[in-house]
């Protein structure tokens, strides 16, 4: 084969590649998998939507990243049979680079804003009358010259995605009629979306080698997938013909990810509260700056799942170390620990 020939093949399985892992996302309510209560809820207002003629309210969704708030926005799209616009809260820096946006939409569209608390103050209270009243305050000129006109909008339906709804502020936030929380998933939900995202891959894999992944993939689907994917190549290069439980042990050890679902910068986390610190309380920012990490990269990606899981607890001091993180990586219990849990469940 020559050179050409070869470079166009290779190209040719980057595309089939990349197609592969844009079909893992669910494009209707009925694939996604997860999420009951939010689903049912979804699945009536889309129903009462659509029997009005009307567009569907505008729509918060808030929690950890990973667990398919992107997704989900994508579905109401489909399920609505409009198209969807999508934009992040950062990206949009002025307030004619949302005005662009706005005035390009069509009637019933969907406008998806991840990361929506970024937003910019004065970006934001350009989207106030658009959400209320779907109409666009635009000023016209400077100084004493200046005036406002106001522009009609297309009915359209935005959904923002923010993993700390705190840092949103109060007009915007009571500007969604439907705010939806994301949990994190039962190992038994993410065996099923390992399951689905196995066949749609083409990977063979058994019912304990999904477990063993699932088991591991710290409550988020985005992470099962990834695991998956790199579990995967583990299981090419050995040459094994299914992706069982022993194979999927092996090579999720070699990714230093162990049975809880801890990578290696989680246990840095823990071990470093521990040793450096006497299991706290320690602040974020001296953590942070002790890890060399940013403080947002902890705050929002690690610390939900070590909090889930009874690995560190956040008090007013700061963040703990709990008696699960010690003994989990082999430090003995302090004292203190013990004799707190016993007054804990002596009062109990």
């Amino acid at each position: 084969m020559g050179r050409e020939a070869l470079v166009r093949s290779e190209e040719r399985e980057d595309r089939e590649e990349e197609h592969l892992l844009r079909t893992l996302r669910p494009r209707r309510l009925a694939e996604f998998i997860g999420q009951e209560k939010i689903k049912a809820r979804l699945s009536l207002y889309l129903k009462a939507a659509a029997e009005r003629g009307d567009v569907l309210d505008h729509i918060l969704l808030h929690g950890p990243p990973g667990l398919g708030k992107t997704t989900l926005a994508m579905i109401v799209a489909a399920e609505m049979g409009v198209r969807i616009r999508v934009s992040s809260g950062p990206v949009i820096e002025r307030p004619g680079d949302l005005a662009a946006i706005l005035t390009g939409l069509s009637d019933g569209d969907v406008l998806f804003i991840d990361e929506i608390h970024r937003l910019r103050r004065n970006v934001e209270e350009l989207l106030y009358p658009a959400l209320e009243e779907f109409k666009l305050d635009i000023i016209i000129g400077e100084g004493p010259n200046a005036r406002s006109i106001r522009i009609d909008l297309p009915r359209f339906t935005l959904i923002g995605a923010t993993t700390r709804t705190g840092l949103l502020t109060s007009p915007l936030r009571d500007r969604f009629e439907v705010v939806f929380h994301f949990d994190f998933y039962s190992p038994e939900e993410l065996k099923e979306v390992v399951l689905r995202a196995g066949r749609i891959l083409g990977v063979k894999l058994t019912e304990e080698g999904a477990e063993e992944i699932a088991r591991r993939a710290r409550g988020t689907p985005r992470v099962a997938n990834r695991l998956l994917k790199r579990v995967r190549d583990f299981v090419q290069v050995r040459g094994a013909a299914v992706l069982d439980g022993p194979i999927a042990r092996e090579a999720l050890e070699m990714l230093e990810i162990d049975r809880e679902g801890l990578d290696e910068l989680d246990r840095q986390i823990l071990r470093t509260i521990i040793e450096k610190f006497a299991g706290g309380p320690v602040g974020l920012e001296t953590l942070a700056a002790a890890l060399s990490e940013e403080r947002d990269t902890l705050s929002e990606v690690y610390e939900p799942y070590l909090l889930k899981e009874g690995f560190l607890q956040r008090t007013p001091q700061g963040r703990v170390a709990t008696e699960r993180a010690y003994r989990h990586l082999g430090y003995k219990v302090p004292r203190r620990l013990l004799e707190a849990q016993a007054e804990s469940a002596r009062l109990i």
